[in-house]
């Protein structure tokens, strides 16, 4: 026999009270307190401090304007990450492709592949700490001038 108590088994009354009987419009306009104040649908502005929602999406449209030409910017921004005194180049955009990798001849040593290996994985991390400051906001680069919307920003498009 299942254990009242226990949730998972329990029958389903004991679970999940009873619910009281629906009531009619009319049934409950008579609850209605006339000297409680109600609110209609022209005080919603004012409830929430006079925001206008029309301005509110205006300005969401016109930062989804500024985040994609930001991201256009980066996109068309070119840096280059080096190593080893630049004897390996990592060319990659802003908006994290990369483009090319260049090695200097005088670092292919097939003796030490490891140090190749470690040179071109240097030049990878200082690209990309390149791409984080373009994109990073206050980091003055193209995106930097924006405020940081974290995940809101994902709500106009900055996330895929």
């Amino acid at each position: 026999m299942p254990d009242p108590d226990d949730p998972i088994h329990a029958t389903p009354d004991a679970v999940i009270p009873p619910t009281p009987a629906r009531r009619t419009g009319d049934e409950l306009e008579g609850d209605l307190d006339d000297d409680e104040p109600t609110v209609g649908a022209g005080d919603l502005g004012a409830l929430m401090g006079g925001l206008d929602l029309g301005s509110l999406l205006d300005l969401a449209g016109q930062m989804q304007e500024q985040l994609v030409q930001a991201q256009a910017e980066a996109d068309a921004t070119v840096l280059e990450g080096v190593a080893g005194g630049g004897m390996v180049k990592v060319a990659v955009t802003g908006g994290g492709d990369f483009i090319s990798v260049t090695i200097d001849p005088e670092v292919v040593d097939p003796a030490d592949v490891e140090m190749l290996q470690d040179l071109v994985l240097a030049a990878l991390h200082d690209a990309m700490a390149q791409v984080r400051a373009v994109q990073g906001p206050g980091a003055g680069g193209a995106l930097g001038g924006l405020p940081d919307l974290g995940s809101l920003g994902d709500l106009f498009g900055g996330a895929e």
